[in-house]
């Protein structure tokens, strides 16, 4: 069926109600095998990470500026591994976390946004503080399953090995 301009103008022109939230957290590790966490001000230990912007930014580009903003951290898009994509529904809202990684030979992260995160810190996978910000704990088990991490109960869906290029 062909749409003619008057069958467009009954539709509706309003942008949808906002559904579905997209994000992305990011596994950081460093060349002695530890992750990068920080603590949020909320008393959570969560990964860098945030929403994926509205635009045509692709999931690795959105990682690569969410370590920079909040870490001072910087690495390529290309270097950037997304591994899973996490689905949960928290308050009627649809929410999508990608997970992604990237291995640093040695970085110093800064606190960039003192209002949301106190401190960074290099933990060993056999030491992870608690509690971890949902979504950035999921990310992790999806990560690393053998690591048995408590977390909410997430879809998942494995789009890379874990293992590859960690």
């Amino acid at each position: 069926m062909q749409t003619t301009p008057s069958d467009t103008s009954s539709r509706n022109t309003r942008p949808p109600q906002a559904q579905a939230a997209l994000g992305v957290g990011v596994v950081v590790q460093d060349d002695q095998g530890r992750v990068l966490l920080g603590r949020h001000h909320g008393g959570t230990w969560e990964l860098p990470g945030g929403k994926v912007d509205p635009t045509h930014e692709s999931i690795a580009e959105a990682a690569v500026r969410e370590l920079r903003e909040e870490t001072g951290l910087e690495v390529g898009a290309e270097s950037v591994r997304v591994f899973a994509m996490l689905h949960d529904v928290v308050g009627g809202i649809n929410r999508v976390s990608m997970g992604a990684a990237v291995t640093v030979a040695s970085a110093s992260p800064r606190v960039t946004e003192p209002h949301l995160i106190s401190t960074w810190r290099w933990t060993g996978l056999d030491a992870l503080p608690g509690p971890l910000f949902a979504p950035s704990a999921q990310v992790l088990a999806a990560w690393r399953p053998d690591l048995s991490i408590d977390h909410p109960p997430a879809h998942r869906l494995m789009i890379a090995d874990p293992a590859d290029g960690a």
